[in-house]
């Protein structure tokens, strides 16, 4: 019986982006190393080559060692085919990257914002990126995508549901900014997109299980298990910044009281620092940095209380690694110590036993990568999907 001739096409799509992945993983490469690593025949493999050539995705970048014969031409992936926006939207700033295909950054931004209202900060958000595309190298693919991290909880339609330190609820931002720009647009929780951005270009490389705490204004945490992100049955989890580490605590805007964030971010140390003149993080670090001794003892503090939450994650998740990301991992000479030792008195040691204590190789700008990751990401899909 005569197969249909959609196999073919389907077989071909299948083929082409084994290659792709083949190139992205293990460049440079000629031909005949893709054919021994795919086990594609070569006359395959310098077809598919040849189609992703002429789509810019693949380039000859001259010769390369001969084995005993004719010296290889050798291939590299074209990272400047299209380039991807990354936008982390902070509570007190806009943070964006221009990226190319690789994830190099190209451009960078940064927005102050005086207002949290939606109303407010959506012109600086297209601002900002309009500003990022204005930049961009021409291209075959252009702008492929824009990835935007937000510190909240968002839904599958990319809505971001409750923002509480933003104060934003239902914010349809995965549709206003995909009408504004007409590309494909993804929004997920920053402290996702700070996971996947230490994982794939950070600390986390290569590392299974993975915790990433972003503690900036407030706390959130991604959540890395297999080296994918776990979002939970309705794709809300990672609000471990909610916690509750004191029964009777303070109020929290969440609605919960004696959470954690009010305890160990960066608005919990300014609110202590106030009362000595210092109104911004970079002032606290600054003067502990100079010996100030009030300054390394409020940052001390902050690190406790850090151990104390990543102490109660550890005897949960069991992870090979926490990974401390965001405004506070700047901090690390003065809350390494302190969360060190709040770990080893509250942890079971066998959970703790070759658990790593890392700090964000991207420091503040994980969650840039991340969601410049997620854009991406989708365009590759896409093109090994033949869309």
């Amino acid at each position: 019986m005569q197969k249909p001739t959609g196999d073919a096409a389907l077989i071909k799509k299948i083929n082409s982006a084994i290659v792709l992945d083949c190139v992205l993983r293990h460049a440079p490469l000629s031909r005949a190393q893709i054919s021994e690593r795919t086990g594609l025949n070569k006359a395959t493999v310098s077809s598919l080559v040849q189609d992703l050539i002429t789509g810019d995705l693949v380039v000859e970048i001259g010769m390369g060692e001969s084995s005993g014969g004719r010296k290889p031409v050798m291939l590299l992936f074209n990272r400047s085919a299209g380039y991807a926006v990354g936008i982390e939207l902070g509570v007190t700033y806009i943070r964006g990257m221009l990226a190319d295909l690789e994830g190099h950054p190209v451009a960078e931004a940064y927005v102050g914002l005086e207002s949290r209202s939606a109303d407010d900060v959506l012109p600086r958000l297209y601002e900002c990126i309009d500003g990022l595309i204005a930049k961009a190298p021409r291209s075959t693919y252009g702008i492929v995508g824009i990835g935007i991290g937000v510190p909240g909880i968002v839904d599958g339609s990319g809505t971001v549901l409750f923002a509480p330190n933003l104060e934003w609820e239902r914010v349809a931002l995965q549709s206003l900014v995909g009408e504004r720009f007409g590309v494909p647009v993804t929004i997920d929780n920053e402290a996702n997109a700070g996971a996947q951005g230490e994982q794939t270009y950070g600390v986390g490389r290569g590392i299974e299980h993975i915790i990433y705490i972003s503690a900036g204004i407030g706390i959130g945490t991604g959540i890395m298990i297999n080296r994918k992100l776990y979002k939970g049955a309705s794709g809300f989890s990672g609000e471990l910044g909610h916690l509750s580490i004191a029964l009777d605590g303070p109020a929290c805007r969440c609605g919960n009281q004696g959470c954690w964030e009010l305890y160990a971010s960066e608005k919990a140390l300014l609110e202590q620092a106030a009362a000595y003149g210092w109104s911004a993080f970079d002032q606290v670090v600054a003067a502990a940095g100079d010996g100030n001794g009030r300054a390394v003892a409020l940052l001390n503090r902050i690190g406790r209380y850090l151990g104390i939450g990543i102490a109660n994650i550890v005897n949960v998740f069991n992870p090979d690694a926490v990974i401390i990301g965001n405004t506070l991992s700047l901090a690390e000479p003065w809350i390494r110590e302190p969360i060190r030792e709040t770990i080893e008195r509250r942890t079971l040691p066998y959970h703790r036993s070759g658990m790593k204590m890392l700090y964000a190789e991207l420091r503040e700008r994980s969650a840039v990568y991340g969601a410049a990751f997620y854009a991406i990401s989708g365009f590759f899909d896409k093109v090994k999907g033949g869309a």
